[in-house]
């Protein structure tokens, strides 16, 4: 049985860790704290890891003994990484370092982001320069740049990752859930007209990593939905899916508010993977499916 280390426990990491012991696999997650256990990853096992020492990598990689890594590590906090920009470099390209030099010549995919691009394109193909628009999209190019440069690695750059988290969690780490249930608690919730995403649903995200989890995927892989939607007309759309009035979307300029380091168009188009995922039988959905398939799963 395959072992997987996927490092980092929040949104996405426990949705990969999900899809691959559904299929399977045997993953392990790794991060500083362990994961909320009601999110939905069942039995995968867990172990500690502060990503940035490089000793406590070694220790995690020695116990678990992956056969490949997973690195979705943070943090992913675009505010906070302007803040704390070389805190914010210093945590990304130290995780992917420490993690290649401990397992050296395993198979190694990183999920990475739009943020490498300065948004002033509609979308970005694979081949497209990059120019980070962040403190954030800087650290994630340079985590890239180290993955890259390793012996068997593949970067996978996503678009505006969503998904359905209860209302008690914690803290909510995702448009879409933050917006649903501010909206149905009857909140006004002010949102970017002029800031456009090609959103995936965080479960095809993790089918997606799975599929290009064995050797053989190209190096460089873009993931974005097929729908290049504003934050508000999205924001509009869920408002009326849940039955409250669209008038509690306050459409505001993204630079007022706290999107204003995000680039204009997050939105990312490719020319390798559709023919990829294709001839494994997957697919990306649009938001409207998006949409019906979290809000029935809400209820």
């Amino acid at each position: 049985m395959t072992r997987t280390l996927v490092v980092g426990s929040g949104f996405v990491g426990r949705a990969v860790a999900a899809r691959l012991a559904a299929a399977g696999g045997d993953p392990v997650l790794a991060s500083r704290r362990p994961p909320e256990t009601r999110t939905g990853t069942g039995a995968v096992p867990w172990v500690r890891l502060d990503a940035a020492d490089a000793r406590s990598c070694a220790s995690a990689v020695a116990q678990v003994r992956p056969d490949r890594l997973v690195l979705v590590h943070g943090p992913s906090d675009v505010t906070w990484c302007e803040g704390e920009p070389e805190r914010a470099a210093a945590l990304h390209t130290a995780a992917a370092t420490h993690l290649i030099a401990a397992a050296p010549g395993r198979r190694t995919v990183l999920i990475s982001t739009d943020n490498v691009f300065d948004g002033t394109s509609p979308v970005n193909g694979e081949s497209a320069p990059t120019a980070p628009a962040n403190a954030y999209g800087r650290a994630k190019l340079a985590a890239e740049r180290i993955v890259r440069e390793s012996t068997d690695g593949t970067v996978l750059r996503v678009s505006l990752i969503y998904g359905w988290e209860p209302p008690e969690t914690t803290k909510w780490l995702n448009f879409f859930s933050s917006c649903a249930h501010r909206l149905r608690a009857g909140e006004r919730v002010e949102v970017p007209g002029d800031q456009w995403t090609t959103p995936v649903l965080v479960e095809d995200v993790a089918a997606v990593t799975a599929a290009v989890l064995p050797s053989g995927a190209p190096p460089l892989l873009h993931l974005g939905g097929p729908d290049r939607v504003s934050r508000a007309d999205w924001a509009e759309a869920l408002a009326e899916a849940l039955g409250v009035p669209r008038s509690l979307v306050v459409r505001v300029p993204k630079a007022a508010g706290r999107y204003a380091s995000r680039p204009t168009n997050t939105c990312l188009t490719s020319e390798l993977l559709d023919d990829f995922l294709a001839a494994r039988g997957l697919r990306v959905r649009g938001v409207a499916e998006g949409l019906r398939v979290l809000l029935k799963e809400a209820e």
